[in-house]
Formats: C-alpha cells, sequence, structure tokens
C-alpha cells in the first residue's frame, strides 16, 4: 500500500513539473498570451522596423490591445509591411498614427499606436499613413562620432 502512495505522489511531481514546462515554453515563446478574441487586422509601412518579430505587443497608452500578425518586405515600394492584428473591443480614429518603440533601454520592440482625431474608425483592412520606422542604436552611434569627427576637422583649421 506504501509503495502505491509514493507511487502517486511521484506521478503527480511529474505532472507538475511537465505542466510547468510547458507554461515556461508558451511564455518564452510569447504565445501565453494568445487569445481566441475577434480581431480585425491593420496595415502599416515602415522603412525600418529594427528588430520587431511577429507576435509583439502592440500597445496603446500602456496597454496591450493587439499584436502583430505578420510582416513581410515589399518590393516595389522597399519597405516593411506590417500588419497588425488589434483586439476588436479597441476602436482607433482612421488617422491614428504607429510608431515602433523600445521597452527599455536594450528591451524587445512594440509597436505603440496613438488615437487621432477622426470621427471615423479603422476597420479590416484599412491602413494607417502615418508611421514612423524604429530607432536603431547603432545609427545613432554612429552619426554621433561622425558629428564628433566634422567638429575637430572644423577646429583643426
Amino acid at each position: 500500500m506504501q509503495r502505491k502512495s509514493l507511487d502517486l505522489w511521484v506521478g503527480l511531481f511529474v505532472l507538475l513539473g511537465a505542466a510547468a514546462l510547458v507554461f515556461l515554453a508558451l511564455k518564452a515563446g510569447n504565445m501565453s498570451s494568445m487569445s481566441f478574441d475577434s480581431t480585425y487586422t491593420v496595415i502599416t509601412k515602415f522603412d525600418n522596423i529594427g528588430g520587431l518579430k511577429p507576435r509583439a505587443p502592440v500597445k496603446s497608452a500602456g496597454v496591450v490591445v493587439g499584436r502583430v500578425a505578420d510582416i513581410r518586405f515589399d518590393d516595389k515600394s522597399y519597405q516593411a509591411v506590417v500588419t497588425l492584428s488589434l483586439d476588436s473591443t479597441y476602436k482607433f480614429p482612421k488617422d491614428s498614427s504607429a510608431k515602433i518603440l523600445t521597452s527599455g533601454l536594450l528591451g524587445e520592440q512594440y509597436i505603440g499606436l496613438e488615437p487621432g482625431g477622426d470621427t471615423s474608425n479603422l476597420v479590416a483592412g484599412d491602413r494607417i499613413k502615418m508611421t514612423q520606422s524604429a530607432v536603431v542604436l547603432e545609427n545613432l552611434i554612429s552619426q554621433f562620432l561622425y558629428s564628433k569627427a566634422a567638429e575637430g576637422k572644423d577646429n583643426g583649421k
């Protein structure tokens, strides 16, 4: 009888460990926030998306209002086309703007939506025209170094 009790506890411990591993895998893969609520898709175009990835959050006022559904490259305009899947409970004006932001200094990138003032709202298939690309840290550093080098050249004359 004691052997069966021990086997039961070991089995429960193994199941609990397996459930914890599945939870961690979903959390690491950013899949734990999957929902089956109704959504609508909106298209945006950016010159540079930096390290933005599919399933990245779309936030407005710090609240997650959707996810990045798809990222592809448009070889006609040479821009990144990002498809956003927004929760249908959140409505945004047609003149809203989207920008790629970073949480923290080197954190994950997400899309920030800023609502406009239009009276009509975005519907499925609409396009957000006002976008701001990601700030790439390497470009900022090279611009800073280039400007410092140009200052040193001017002062040497």
